[in-house]
Formats: C-alpha cells, sequence, structure tokens
C-alpha cells in the first residue's frame, strides 16, 4: 500500500516530475526575535522533514531584516532549539547575508518603473491604503521620474533622512483586491544597528520584498510558510517575476499548529519574560522549545506530535491533552521508575527489625530491563493522602484496621495512629505479615490496596516542582491573554525521595509512581524533582 501524501508532497511530486525543479530545497526561516515555541516545532517538521523525505536540502535562515528586535541571544537560543529536536540544516543563512544583492535588485526594480520613493508618513500611507470594499488612493510620489527615484533612494541609503521620513515601495495597483498588492513598501530607513553588520545600513527591506529574493539567492525551490503568508503570496510570486528568477521559488501555505492553553506568541512570550511572570524563556510552563527541553520534554514526543497533527491547507486547534498523552505515551515506554512522596506521613512497622532489600521493576514494560534493589526497614514514610480515619466505604487504601500492601514489599495492617496537640495524625503504627512479601506471598491474605513508600532511614528530602497550564482557556475563551493567565500554574512541595533519584545524573526522567513524571535536578547542591506530566489522562478519556 502506497505511502499517504499531504498535499505539499503531492506539489512537489508534481514539480519533480514535470521537470520543473530536480533537487528539493527547502529552508527553515526564523526571526532572531525571540525563542522559538512549540508551533516552530511544526514549521521545523515540515521543512526540514520534507527535505529529508525527498533526499534534498533544509537550509536554517534567519530573517534579520528588523534590527530594533533582533538579537544574538536568539540566534544561538535557535541554533540549540533545532539541534534538540534532532534536526540538523544544510548551511546557515541570513538575510543580511544578501543586503547588497537586494539592494541591487530594488534600483533594478527603480530602473524599470516598478518602485518609486514616496515621502508619505507610514500613518498617511496606512490611511490611503483603502479597504476590502474600496480601492487606495494613490501616491502623490508615485510618478516621479526614475533618475529621481534614484537619487533620493541613494540619499536614503547614505543617511540623509530620518526614520519614516521617506520610504521606497513597489508600483503594482492600488484597486487591487489583495491590500498587500497596493503598492507596498519594500524599503523603510531605520538607524538602529544590526546584530551582524552594525551600523553599514540605515535602511533596511521589509520582509516581504526579502523573502522572494533569500529564497532564490538561497537555492530554495519550495517556500513553506504557515497559512498567514498565503494572502502574501501573489506580491511573493511579483517579486520574482518582476526581478525575471528562474526558476521561481514556489511557494506553500500550510496549517500553523495552535495549541489550547498555550501562549502561541512571541510577543506575549516575551511580555511574560520581562514582566517576570516566568523564571524565564526556559521556564517550564513555558511553551518555548527551551521551555520544553527544561520540563523534560522528549524531542522525539514532539516530532510524533507533529506528525500525528499532521499537514493541513486549514487551521485548527488542537487539545493540550492531546499533546501530553504523546508525551506520557512516550515516557510510560522507556522511563525508569521510582518511589517518592509528596506529603509525607510516618510510618512505623512496629513488628519489623532490621533492615532488607526488596527487588523493583526498572520499567515493567520492557521485559529486558533490570531490576534493582531498593532499601526497606520498618520505618517509612506514605502519602499522607494514603491514610484516612474516615473513609468512604470504597476507600482501599491504609486505614486503621485495614490492610494495604506496600509496593512490592509487604502487606501490613494499620494498628493505631498517634496523634500531635492539634489533633492531627502525625505517624500510624501498622504491623507486617511476615510471609506477605511480594513474589513469595504465602499469607492467603488479599489487600485491595497497592500504596509508594519510601524507606525513612535511608530516603532524601526533595523539592517538588508541579505545573498547570499557563493559560485557563477553558474557563476564559476567546480573551486577552492577560485574563487568561493561571495564577497557580507553578506549585512547590518539600517531601522525601529515594536516595537513589539523588545519586543518577540530572536530566533523568522517571515516573514516580502513583504521581506523575518527573525529571531529576540539582539545585544549589539539593534535589529537585520536576514534574515533565502527570499520570492522569484527560485526552484517551
Amino acid at each position: 500500500m502506497a505511502e499517504a501524501q499531504n498535499f505539499i508532497e503531492q506539489i512537489i511530486d508534481e514539480d519533480l516530475a514535470s521537470g520543473r525543479v530536480t533537487q528539493v530545497q527547502t529552508r527553515f526561516p526564523p526571526e532572531p526575535n525571540g525563542y522559538l515555541h512549540i508551533g516552530h516545532a511544526k514549521s521545523m517538521f515540515v521543512n526540514f522533514g520534507t527535505a529529508q523525505k525527498y533526499g534534498g536540502k533544509c537550509n536554517l535562515f534567519f530573517d534579520d531584516t528588523n534590527p530594533s528586535k533582533e538579537k544574538t541571544e536568539y540566534v544561538d537560543a535557535i541554533r540549540r532549539d533545532i539541534r534538540y529536536l534532532g534536526y540538523e540544516w544544510a548551511k546557515e543563512c541570513y538575510a543580511s547575508d544578501f543586503f547588497d544583492k537586494i539592494y541591487e535588485y530594488a534600483e533594478i526594480l527603480i530602473e524599470k518603473g516598478l518602485a518609486f520613493v514616496c515621502d508619505l508618513s507610514p500613518e498617511e500611507i496606512k490611511n490611503t491604503r483603502g479597504t476590502l470594499t474600496e480601492p487606495g488612493t494613490e501616491s502623490p510620489y508615485r510618478n516621479r521620474s526614475v533618475e529621481e527615484n534614484l537619487k533620493l533612494f541613494r540619499e536614503m541609503r547614505a543617511g540623509k533622512y530620518q526614520d519614516g521620513e521617506k520610504c521606497l515601495r513597489a508600483k503594482i495597483d492600488m484597486a487591487s483586491p489583495n491590500v498587500n498588492l497596493r503598492d507596498p513598501v519594500i524599503y523603510r530607513i531605520l538607524h538602529k544597528e544590526h546584530h551582524r553588520t552594525k551600523d553599514k545600513w540605515c535602511i533596511y527591506p521589509m520582509y516581504d520584498y526579502a523573502h522572494p529574493i533569500c529564497d532564490f539567492l538561497q537555492g530554495v525551490t519550495h517556500s513553506l510558510c504557515t497559512l498567514e503568508f498565503e494572502d502574501h503570496r501573489p506580491l511573493y510570486d511579483w517579486v520574482g517575476i518582476s526581478l525575471g528568477f528562474s526558476p521561481k521559488p514556489r511557494q506553500i501555505e500550510f496549517a500553523r499548529l495552535n495549541v489550547t492553553n498555550l501562549v502561541m506568541s512571541k510577543r506575549y512570550l516575551k511580555k511574560l519574560v520581562e514582566e517576570g511572570s516566568v523564571h524565564g524563556w526556559d521556564d517550564p510552563r513555558m511553551p518555548t522549545l527551551a521551555g520544553l527541553r527544561n520540563r523534560g520534554i522528549p524531542a522525539c514526543a514532539i516530532r510524533d506530535f507533529c506528525a500525528r497533527v499532521g499537514v493541513a491547507k486549514a487551521n485548527s486547534e488542537c487539545e493540550i491533552s492531546y499533546f501530553e498523552a504523546v508525551v506520557r505515551e512516550e515516557l510510560n515506554a522507556h522511563a525508569p521508575r521510582a518511589m517518592a512522596i509528596l506529603d509525607p506521613l510516618k510510618l512505623t512497622i512496629t513488628n519489623y527489625t532490621g533492615s532488607e532489600e526488596v527487588e523493583f521493576e526498572v520499567n515493567q514494560l520492557d521485559p529486558s530491563s533490570p531490576k534493582r534493589k531498593v532499601p526497606f526497614s520498618g520505618e517509612l514514610y506514605i502519602e499522607r493522602s494514603d491514610f484516612s480515619l474516615d473513609p468512604s466505604p470504597k476507600y482501599y487504601r491504609l486505614k486503621l484496621g485495614g490492610v494495604v500492601r506496600l509496593k512490592n514489599a509487604y502487606i501490613i495492617r494499620c494498628d493505631e495512629v498517634i496523634r500531635d496537640e492539634k489533633g492531627e495524625v502525625v505517624e500510624v503504627l501498622c504491623t507486617y505479615l511476615p510471609d506477605s512479601k511480594s513474589g513469595e506471598d504465602k499469607s492467603g491474605v488479599k489487600a485491595k490496596g497497592v500504596i509508594q513508600w519510601v524507606d525513612a532511614k535511608t530516603c532524601v528530602e526533595a523539592t517538588f516542582k508541579q505545573y498547570g497550564h499557563l493559560l485557563k482557556d477553558e474557563e476564559y475563551p476567546g480573551q486577552d491573554f492577560s485574563e487568561r493567565m493561571n495564577e497557580e500554574s507553578e506549585k512547590i512541595f518539600v517531601g522525601k525521595a529515594e536516595k537513589y533519584l539523588s545519586e543518577v545524573e540530572d536530566g533523568q526522567a522517571f515516573q514516580l509512581l502513583r504521581t506523575g513524571y518527573y525529571k531529576k535536578c540539582t539545585e544549589n547542591g539539593a534535589l529537585v524533582l520536576s514534574e515533565i506530566v502527570s499520570l492522569k489522562d484527560n485526552f484517551n478519556k
């Protein structure tokens, strides 16, 4: 059975069959004005994945045409994020690599009578653009001579004019039904130092003009971008045709990735960082790739998620629970198991003396996975929620007079409790059944409940960090980000964990039994267990 193709691959197959192209060349084109987020992972998946499928090449292309927002910090972060997702680029390019050539092409457009210098302010240009139902008004400077336009444009480059005093506009059609073709600005004056070219330039090309030129100069055959550029495609084609590009790159648009409960806007993400609402671009709650990496999300789970969502022509929104289900599936298959207690309650087995080690499965889903030894004694900690003085009829955890199995160890019965001066239970006293050890049980007693524990004599203190969604989309649909922020998206607990967890390498992911998937970290020499994703699966339900 033939492999299913998306619409982009169908177009590429047609281009290859017709001989329009012989080798596929794509590019991933981020602007270095912030950190990449999960939406960019979809673009990487499409651009790098498509090139890989056809044995072609994908460049990393930095759209650095706006020096007022761009930093080398962002360039470095983008490189790290791409490699985190497992991709490698054929060539690293920048729009600034082509600034001289882009300028030359602008003069060619002027000489062809297809571009003019305009003295209208940005506000005046906006007001004369027209509407979707009414044509725009031609600039009074539209019919300047080629000689005057060349003179003014060169003076713009030489720094004679202030920001906004003049601009270069394409001369297309002010009555076009597509507003993007109504004499768009293709160069503006901006006296701002560039992160690479420094102060060489004080005029910079607009993205819609530079985009098709940079694609052509790189040898891009298929310029794959998200749907918001669909209305800009006629301008992309106009530039290529006007400048005689052959073969002219083909722009194809696909639906961007939208996920509920996530801030999918670089502008708002930057605002969260600058206002201190999060700990930085790599805060584990952030949908940035740096944040997802810091949270412990496996790169293969992100790629798998993008593959499952697929490549479509129409925008849609994906539930965050679906993404979490894909991450959970990956971690469930590969993460080793361990035990930790977030809200400790002391448990003493009054008839147990000495200590021993019990066998524990590293990952029961992997038959080849080895077992490890876990210390066990008569002094333990259990979760406070695993004991009740007033249990419901179907409560199968520990209660007075009730029995429960300690995971991979023994069956215990609760005999009495010790309370503090406020009446709170601070310790439960139990007895164990010596012949009830897991794997060797001869007690004949059936315990319906199984709970996790840690050995009080060997465990270590741990800080637990749990994360909720940044946005409360279900409660505030359609409202501004600031009105949907979840003020309780980070919770911190201090509890107990197996000493084993403090001894493994930082970054290792674990399934903490009956608790969730966590990443091991060390902060100021102390053990921190940071939540990756909960055990609760809301999607598959």
